[in-house]
């Protein structure tokens, strides 16, 4: 405690500028591996640079994308596991720019806590640079901001943001998308990071045990498969992208299946998923049951299994499918593009997702 006329200074008030210094030192080394064509991932300065041409880019349009993690993080904190939500935080950027049909390019982060760790921030950021370079794109620059009083002891908060580019006249809008139109859907990793409000809900009301192996996975912990980092799309997509084979990409996030397959759809088109046509992973199984989640209140919280759905035209159908196989993602067809008022059927037998009878939920944009 300072006396009445001693001097204060900024670690008395709970910032450490050393702690700072001594983290942006530790992760240059992380920043430097992710260094690509356009950008020298350089860290240090107030901003940083990006050259498109040195990227390759002609005539680009620029795509930007902020993103975070959500209450995944509380469950990251709660656990000791920090390694991996930094692959969440770029996984949500990178995935929504994609679907723009825009690689992405360089990455920002910003980590904000009471108290500055540099164990845990260091442990964050490197899970932020690989994701970066699975994303194949650079970080550049980022924040870390100790701010006490603003969060609860251990507590951190992030944020990404992502830019990427696409030549102009080659972005994906949807425009292409027409009746009758394939739905194929990429495999998730878990949950990713939407829903998490609800699974953490569920996880105190019912009393689990998130320590212990899972019920629907002896060899895992529950909360190692609750934690699972997102799946980063961008490698497999890209190239399939480039080459005109892929009309419209939806990010199955927030709002699941039933909402954000709507959003790449022109008037006049309405997307018809059959959840018959893939088996429903154990981890969402679980999820239900425990819930007592309806059938259509699944569909538009998680992503039940789809990370993200492509519109193809059929005769490119089995060319996407044997190539995003070779790129080592588990694809397979979810429905067709029909006429109809935009929006979105999911449809399943009795049996399916724990149904009791036939049923459907809709959403109209």
């Amino acid at each position: 405690m300072s006396g009445k006329n001693s001097p204060y200074t900024y670690a008395q008030a709970g910032v450490s500028i050393e702690a700072g210094n001594a983290l942006v030192k530790a992760i240059g080394p992380l920043v430097k591996a992710t260094a690509r064509p356009g950008a020298d991932s350089e860290i240090g300065g107030f901003g940083g640079f990006f050259d498109p041409k040195a990227a390759g880019y002609n005539d680009p349009l620029l795509v930007a994308a902020n993103d975070g993690v959500g209450t995944k993080l509380k469950l990251a904190i709660d656990y000791d596991r920090h390694d991996t939500v930094g692959i969440d935080l770029v996984a949500m950027c990178v995935n929504d720019l994609i679907v723009q049909g825009a690689e992405p390019l360089f990455f920002l982060d910003y980590f904000a806590t009471g108290k500055l760790e540099n164990g845990i921030a260091e442990r964050v950021i490197a899970g932020i640079a690989g994701g970066c370079k699975q994303a194949g794109c650079a970080l550049i620059g980022g924040e870390t901001a100790e701010m006490p009083g603003m969060y609860a002891a251990g507590d951190y908060d992030l944020a990404g943001f992502c830019v990427g580019a696409v030549e102009r006249g080659e972005q994906l809008t949807g425009e292409r998308v027409a009746p009758g139109h394939v739905l194929i859907g990429l495999a998730s990793s878990g949950v990713h990071s939407n829903g998490y409000s609800l699974v953490r809900r569920l996880a105190e009301d019912k009393g689990w045990k998130l320590d212990r192996p899972a019920l629907f996975d002896a060899d895992r912990l529950l909360i190692d498969a609750l934690i699972e980092p997102t799946r980063i799309y961008v490698a497999s997509l890209m190239p399939l992208i480039r080459e005109g084979l892929i009309d419209a990409l939806a990010h199955i996030t927030g709002g699941g299946l039933l909402e954000n397959i709507p959003r790449i759809l022109p008037e006049g088109a309405h997307a018809k998923v059959d959840a018959d046509s893939w088996d429903q992973p154990r981890l969402m199984a679980f999820l239900q049951a425990q819930g007592a989640i309806e059938p259509g209140e699944i569909a538009r919280t998680f992503n039940c299994g789809v990370g993200m759905v492509l519109a193809v035209e059929p005769g490119k159908v089995d060319a996407v499918l044997a190539r995003l196989g070779e790129a080592g993602e588990t694809a397979f067809t979810v429905g067709a593009i029909e006429a109809g008022e935009r929006g979105c059927t999911v449809s399943g037998s009795q049996g399916t997702w724990s149904a009791t009878e036939a049923w459907e939920a809709q959403h109209l944009a």
